[in-house]
């Protein structure tokens, strides 16, 4: 079976890209195409693996920094690709992924991550960041954009949603059905449980829509201590509260920042994701997560198991949900958060998607070799 494996773009290292990796072992021998590449920046993906094929889109001037202005152009470019040998293209989908087409024998499989934010169901938030006088300017490249992704979609034989909520979505705006197959998460590196430390974790880009704001209001009205891991927008807003329990650490390296998860009461999760990577990896290190009860964590955290999930979107909701986690805290067993973990491994990632293509197990050497010491019995070899 031939493979290709279409990404939008590659430029930074993050969640669509370790999806990716995970997507090149279990299919090894893979091509894989995108639209931009940026050597420097992804080279970790790529060691000891073929380069990446890329769009004509990644000869356009400074592609590397400018790529959202091309992004017009990405879906033609991609659908420009010649993909008639292979078997199946699978697309990692974000953007215009989707947009790749294989031949009329050829399988397309997208892997969705969510249909494109800023125009769909995140549109009004994305305008309000431009300039007024660009308005009538986005709204039109918004409809026609629009137009175009839902067309893309009829290129698309099966669906595949990372969560539950992104299934909804899909269903939504494509009005296609989708199975559900979430995104690997690396546990193998996380701390053994440990006795928790009193202060509340909050991790992730400090974007408005991440709701950083909103944990440091809950944690500053509750006198409870914030550790805030992460850069963004919101840095100097979070950076007010340093004298009020609110203590910002920046980036941090892999190894810190899994001590931080381990030793923490809980972690607060007030934005609403596609999926969620943190919360999985807080729940691998034996630590509950306080979560507002929307979007992908509802596949991952169950409420009064590993954690707890509380409604409403503002400060007062996630001060409910602070209070109603410390009622609870002394019924709460990290190793039920580590099995919840669990079921979001590498490993798992891989069998369903070897099961979704019917190639089952891949053999281990033994068994490979198995037909050839029997047929060597048979004939009477001994040796």
């Amino acid at each position: 079976m031939r493979v290709a494996l279409i990404h939008y773009w590659l430029v930074r290292l993050r969640g669509g890209e370790a999806v990716l990796d995970n997507l090149m072992s279990v299919f090894p021998q893979a091509d894989v195409y995108t639209n931009v590449y940026v050597e420097q920046a992804v080279q970790p993906l790529f060691e000891g693996r073929a380069r990446p094929q890329t769009t004509w889109v990644n000869r356009l001037p400074f592609a590397g920094r400018l790529y959202p202005l091309y992004l017009p152009f990405m879906a033609p470019a991609l659908s420009g690709l010649d993909l008639d040998d292979y078997d199946v293209v699978v697309s990692s989908e974000a953007g215009p992924a989707k947009w790749a087409m294989p031949s009329i024998d050829g399988r397309h499989i997208c892997y969705a991550h969510t249909p494109m934010r800023y125009i769909w169901d995140q549109r009004h938030a994305y305008r309000r960041r431009t300039p007024r006088l660009a308005h009538p300017f986005y709204d039109a490249f918004g409809e026609e954009m629009r137009l175009r992704d839902v067309m893309s979609a009829y290129r698309v034989d099966d669906f595949v949603a990372n969560s539950r909520f992104v299934a909804r979505r899909i269903e939504k705006v494509y009005r296609r059905d989708s199975s559900v197959i979430h995104p690997p998460v690396k546990l193998s590196d996380a701390p053994a449980p440990q006795a928790p430390e009193d202060f509340y974790l909050f991790v992730g880009h400090l974007a408005p829509y991440k709701a950083v704001r909103t944990a440091v209001h809950a944690c500053v009205a509750l006198g409870r201590r914030l550790v805030v891991v992460g850069e963004g927008p919101d840095l100097a807003y979070v950076r007010r509260f340093a004298g009020q329990g609110v203590e910002h650490r920046g980036r941090l390296p892999r190894a810190e920042l899994l001590t931080l998860m381990g030793r923490c009461r809980a972690l607060l999760f007030p934005g609403v994701e596609d999926f969620g990577i943190t919360p999985v990896e807080v729940l691998a290190s034996g630590r509950p997560v306080i979560a507002q009860a929307r979007g992908g964590v509802l596949d991952t955290v169950r409420h009064g198991v590993s954690g707890v999930l509380y409604r409403g979107t503002d400060a007062q909701s996630l001060t409910r949900g602070i209070r109603e986690f410390e009622g609870w805290e002394g019924a709460f067993r990290p190793e039920d958060a580590i099995q919840a973990a669990q079921a979001f491994a590498p490993e798992v990632f891989a069998e369903k998607w070897r099961a979704l293509l019917g190639l089952g197990p891949p053999a281990s050497p033994a068994k490979a070799l198995r037909p050839l010491l029997r047929g060597l019995q048979a004939s009477g070899y001994s040796g």
